[in-house]
């Protein structure tokens, strides 16, 4: 079982099979908060939608095409965040995150964001990591800016949002850039 502990009341799971029905009650107790901007999280999101989605990651995990984690915060798991792939060639990741509304406020996304740097830049040896947020979602928009993060752009009309096109933006942060930040 991997885990990371971040602090004392924080630590970061490998999502495994296990973690399904708990996951699951994560998302349908917030449903309505993850659907406002998150498509998957759909009014028909089943226990077996989650099942299949943790069998996938971890295929990334062992194809080392990245991979998620549970946020854990004091015993309960909070939300998930992770590598959603690997461009190896390019040293490139793009590093996603959603979070139950009651755990919201806690710097939690920041420091597991934190600890997902950490891990691209110094142990992958990545050159970028990329966060990339709809243009309207402020909260998932803070946490790259609070970090440091460079806006490089938006992409307009790039993701199908329930019943429209959104528009992203996209963050970047460099691995000559991490460590002067990482200490701010």
């Amino acid at each position: 079982m991997f885990y990371w502990k971040i602090d004392d009341d924080t630590e970061l799971r490998l999502l495994e099979e296990r973690h399904a029905e708990t996951a699951f009650a994560l998302i349908d107790q917030n449903r309505e908060h993850l659907w406002t901007w998150l498509p998957w999280a759909r009014p028909g999101y089943s226990l077996e939608d989650c099942q299949g989605y943790i069998k996938q990651t971890l295929q990334r995990l062992a194809d080392n095409n990245g991979f998620d984690v549970a946020i854990f915060y004091r015993g309960q798991m909070a939300g998930q965040i992770g590598y959603n792939s690997i461009d190896w060639p390019n040293r490139v990741t793009e590093i996603g995150y959603w979070l139950g509304a009651t755990f919201q406020g806690k710097g939690l996304i920041t420091v597991a964001c934190r600890a997902l740097l950490d891990h691209a830049f110094y142990e992958l040896k990545l050159n970028r990591v990329e966060i990339r947020c709809a243009v309207e979602n402020s909260r998932s928009r803070a946490v790259p800016e609070r970090l440091g993060f460079r806006q490089d752009g938006i992409l307009r009309q790039v993701e199908w949002l329930h019943d429209r096109f959104v528009d992203l933006v996209v963050y970047s942060m460099l691995a000559g850039e991490w460590p002067h930040l990482r200490q701010s």
